[in-house]
């Protein structure tokens, strides 16, 4: 299958698949989702990531038989991309977690902070 936005694809995958409380997804790869994906099993949201051909074999986080991801936005979009300095992503409050490409690689909101970097917002999961 073949999308113009695949990074909102394994978003919005991912997404659906923790509301349908599905404990596992297969999605399509590539170098970008696959660092995103790297990025929130660091986070602690996934807990297993399997690279399988072409494809991602994913094992979302239970936490109390509810997973661990409740929503997910997507902030930039092929129309808008959305960018942030580190000091404006310091005053990011709440338990929501921006996932940042930023120039080091992908990473999260507070991965980014200790390093005082900034970038496109990709998504903001909670």
């Amino acid at each position: 299958m073949n999308t113009n936005f695949p990074v909102g694809d394994f978003l919005i995958r991912i997404k659906n698949t923790a509301m349908a409380r599905g404990k596992s997804v297969s999605v399509p790869a590539n170098k970008q989702i696959s660092a995103i994906a790297a990025a929130l099993k660091k986070a602690g949201y996934f807990a297993e990531v399997k690279k399988e051909k072409e494809t991602l074999a994913i094992d979302l986080v239970f936490k109390n038989k509810r997973p661990l991801i409740m929503d997910i936005k997507l902030v930039s979009k092929p129309g808008r991309r959305v960018y942030l300095k580190a000091d404006e992503i310091a005053k990011k409050r709440g338990p929501s977690q921006y996932i940042i490409s930023t120039p080091k690689g992908i990473l999260t909101m507070r991965e980014a902070l200790k390093q005082n970097l900034g970038g496109e917002v990709i998504a903001e999961i909670w």
